[in-house]
């Protein structure tokens, strides 16, 4: 059995090396490029993903999103966020 990764508040997540945040013209939409593989984002991964930059910690993240989109409910967003994180990390799309 494979251990999920375990993303932290303090985490400090970025694309894993060999993962490319770009925008793709014939699509119209933000993908993570990777080997042999490609990942649509929706505004609001991208809106995540964006700020994985290896220096945010996962709670600045989410502080960042809680302004950006006023309103929406701190717990809810930091659930999206790690899910989101942790997902793509398991995915080994995403470095911790």
């Amino acid at each position: 059995m494979t251990e999920r990764a375990i993303v932290e508040l303090d985490s400090r997540p970025c694309l894993a090396a060999h993962r490319r945040l770009r925008f793709d013209q014939a699509r119209g939409s933000w993908t993570i490029q990777a080997p042999e593989r490609v990942f649509l984002l929706d505004e609001i991964a991208h809106a995540i993903i964006s700020r994985c930059d290896g220096e945010k910690t996962v709670s600045e993240i989410v502080d960042e999103l809680c302004r950006a989109f006023e309103g929406a409910p701190r717990d809810a967003v930091a659930a999206d966020v790690t899910k989101l994180i942790k997902d793509f990390a398991d995915k080994g799309v995403m470095a911790l």
